[in-house]
């Protein structure tokens, strides 16, 4: 209990960094927690309320001190394309989305599942991320122009809109780019931490100045009410549905918070855990959830926001939490008054600023499996529902590193000089007779790389009295297939008077002999177990192999 109470004890030292910091981080979120339920297709106060819940919640449980868990774009998307997510009552399907996606988290982090983001390739991460900041910019241009395309998707609702500009709505179009310019023109003054603020603000008093009433308001779409949420109980029949959905968003959200995670060090030097933090975000989905928020995960930005703000301990995203709170209650009435193309604006610049040119610059030059991974990710992430567009990403990254893998197999041989280094040449096509030689494999030698090591292997055709000598060294498991090939070379071996003896074996390898009953086929004689020393059980297999070659007697 004390370790507890200490952990979120208030210092002197550190609160009135931690205010200053909390105050820019929660005045900044009101319009990105809006932006975000209007990317998301909902209620502007579903954003709200889920950054007033999250913020503190997500703060009391991660292990990261600064990560900020919040509403993100990549999210948003997400639930813009879930089919359940729409209609006059989405908003049970929404808040059961929150939770679902919650219990997702929940469950990686008391499983300790951060391993398995492993199998999520940074070349798919890098296809969907920029493809996601398109979207976001495609996204607005309806409401940036006030023209708004019945195509079937973002892409062709924005060839639509480039054959109907004669239909753009001049006053909303107006508000909007002053938005964007005001963003970027603060943005390098000292004003940049409130730059989006002001600047919707300020865009949005034009409408009234000017009498633009053509300019769609918050208040035209939804009420945005003046009160703090009220717990909902979640309609279990929308469950499976939402199951897919709410696992995508999982996801794409730990693999988010993970960059946090391994972006920000807390003030002991150390990393956070990332399973721990895991467990912090599912935790503040399932509580936006029940207080009619929407999905929520751990946010580059606005965690680069508070910290850069003089955040010094996890107090500031907890007073983030109470000012934005506060904001709702009290200024409920003003932030309905905002207008939609201001909001469209910001939505445009953080489009912008969540491209990744760098980023596909490195995979593009990495190798062709990552260019095409990262390329086909990023066509599918505009073209067809975000939640299969990862699934697809990581599928084919893994199916194309299987066959890049097979292909890449190579076979040498190691040729012994008395006093010298091994002496490295590819492996011969045909095995010598009356000679032992030493072979070692380099790449995978796994699933569909084993035929191709099959093919590798020198022909014992015509051959006679000869050892060939494998080594196994750095393999602690081999696969089935490649044991199937190695049986079938060790038989055509002994047809024609001849060995193949394994070398450097580990314990682990020798087990699955054991285990499998392929020990038989190859004999005890034939297994030469590694040791610490590099290369000893090897030189000891081949001082024996060239005995055995003397002493077999002349044919």
């Amino acid at each position: 209990m004390g370790q507890f109470l200490a952990r979120y004890k208030i210092s002197r030292r550190t609160i009135g960094s931690d205010l200053v910091a909390g105050l820019t981080l929660g005045v900044e979120s009101v319009p990105d927690a809006m932006a975000s339920a209007v990317l998301a297709g909902v209620n502007p106060i579903h954003g709200l309320y889920a950054v007033m819940l999250s913020t503190p919640v997500g703060a009391l449980f991660t292990s990261s001190v600064f990560m900020s868990v919040q509403t993100t774009s990549a999210l948003s998307l997400i639930v813009s394309q879930t089919p359940a997510v729409s209609g006059e009552n989405y908003a049970q399907s929404l808040f059961v989305l929150a939770i679902l996606t919650g219990i997702f988290m929940l469950l990686a982090g008391v499983f300790k599942l951060g391993a398995f983001l492993r199998f999520v390739p940074n070349s798919v991460m890098t296809g969907f991320i920029n493809g996601v900041a398109v979207l976001i910019i495609l996204g607005q241009l309806g409401d940036l122009t006030g023209y708004y395309s019945e195509a079937p998707n973002k892409v062709l609702q924005t060839i639509d809109l480039g054959f109907n500009m004669n239909q753009i709505g001049i006053q909303s179009l107006m508000v909007g780019l002053v938005t964007i310019l005001m963003i970027i023109l603060l943005s390098e003054t000292r004003l940049s931490k409130m730059s989006m603020v002001i600047a919707i603000i300020v865009a949005s008093l034009l409408v009234p100045l000017f009498n633009w009433d053509s300019v769609a308001l918050v208040e035209d779409i939804s009420e945005i009410p003046g009160s703090l949420p009220r717990p909902v109980l979640p309609s279990l029949s929308l469950i499976t549905a939402l199951i897919l959905p709410a696992l995508s968003i999982a996801i794409v959200g730990l693999v988010q918070g993970a960059g946090v995670s391994q972006n920000y060090a807390n003030p002991d030097g150390k990393y956070p855990d990332a399973s721990r933090d895991f467990i912090g975000q599912g935790v503040a989905n399932v509580a936006t959830g029940i207080f009619q928020g929407m999905p929520v995960g751990g946010s580059l930005s606005a965690t680069s926001l508070v910290v850069s703000s003089g955040a010094r301990s996890r107090w500031a995203n907890i007073f983030a939490g109470i000012v934005i709170a506060i904001t709702v209650v009290v200024f409920g009435n003003f932030i309905s008054k905002l207008a939609m193309s201001a909001l469209a604006g910001l939505l445009i610049v953080i489009g912008f600023q969540t491209l990744r040119p760098d980023d596909v610059e490195t995979v593009w030059k990495t190798g062709n499996v990552e260019r095409v991974v990262m390329t086909i990710t990023f066509v599918s992430t505009l073209l067809v529902p975000l939640q299969y567009a990862v699934l697809l990403g990581v599928v084919l990254s893994i199916v194309l590193f299987v066959f890049d893998q097979s292909n890449k197999v190579r076979l040498y041989e190691w040729v012994l000089e008395s006093g010298e280094l091994p002496l490295e040449q590819p492996a011969p096509e045909a095995l010598p007779s009356n000679k032992a030689i030493i072979l070692v494999p380099y790449g995978s030698l796994f699933y569909a790389a084993a035929p191709t090591f099959e093919e590798a292997l020198p022909s014992v055709k015509g051959t006679y009295h000869a050892v060939a000598i494998l080594s196994l060294r750095g393999r602690p498991e081999v696969g089935s297939t490649l044991l199937a090939v190695l049986e079938r070379y060790a038989e055509t071996l002994k047809t024609n008077h001849s060995r193949l003896i394994l070398a450097e074996v580990s314990s682990n390898v020798r087990r699955q002999l054991v285990h499998t009953g392929q020990i038989h086929s190859f004999g005890w004689e034939n297994i030469y177990m590694a040791t610490e020393r590099f290369g000893e059980s090897l030189l000891d297999a081949y001082q024996d192999a060239n005995r055995w070659i003397q002493e077999l007697p002349d044919d």
